[in-house]
């Protein structure tokens, strides 16, 4: 008789392990939801013609705004990310404002945001701790990419 191509040892251990990291993820959720919002400055950054805009700015007439960190041209997964914002816009927009920000210098990314037929809101946080003080990059200048959302509160900007 033939033995099976599943090892069933081997799909248990993983179901117990995958039962743990959603157990992990659901405390997490939870911490980060009762987090008390934090105070944020109101960060500068550059548009593609390196005019200046300011965080708040980027709130348009929401209260709230979702902030894209995406690591840029070399990133592929970014980028894939990315394109799927375009057929989102006008939902994410109806609620919210919403940026799209990276390092790379406003010139690069905006060859790159033509190159891809990018139609959201983008700047470049080029020279500015933003990536590092949000806790999407470390002491040497890694970037990671993820989300950041914040609110209005008057003229105070808090992360929540």
């Amino acid at each position: 008789m033939a033995k099976g191509l599943i090892d069933k040892k081997l799909v248990s251990r993983a179901a117990k392990l995958e039962k743990q990291i959603f157990g992990l993820k659901d405390k997490l959720a939870a911490l980060l939801r009762n987090a008390k919002p934090r105070a944020v400055p109101d960060y500068v950054f550059r548009k593609h013609d390196g005019k200046p805009l300011r965080l708040s700015q980027a709130f348009g007439k929401h209260t709230d705004l979702v902030v894209v960190h995406n690591m840029g041209t070399t990133c592929p997964y970014c980028t894939l990310w990315a394109d799927g914002f375009v057929s989102i816009l006008p939902h994410l927009q109806d609620r919210a404002g919403f940026l799209v920000v990276s390092q790379d210098p406003p010139a690069k990314q905006k060859a790159f945001a033509k190159s891809r037929g990018w139609t959201f809101p983008m700047a470049s946080s080029h020279g500015t701790s933003f990536f590092l003080d949000m806790d999407f990059a470390d002491d040497k200048g890694n970037v990671a990419p993820g989300f950041t959302t914040f609110r209005r509160n008057g003229k105070r900007i808090e992360r929540i």
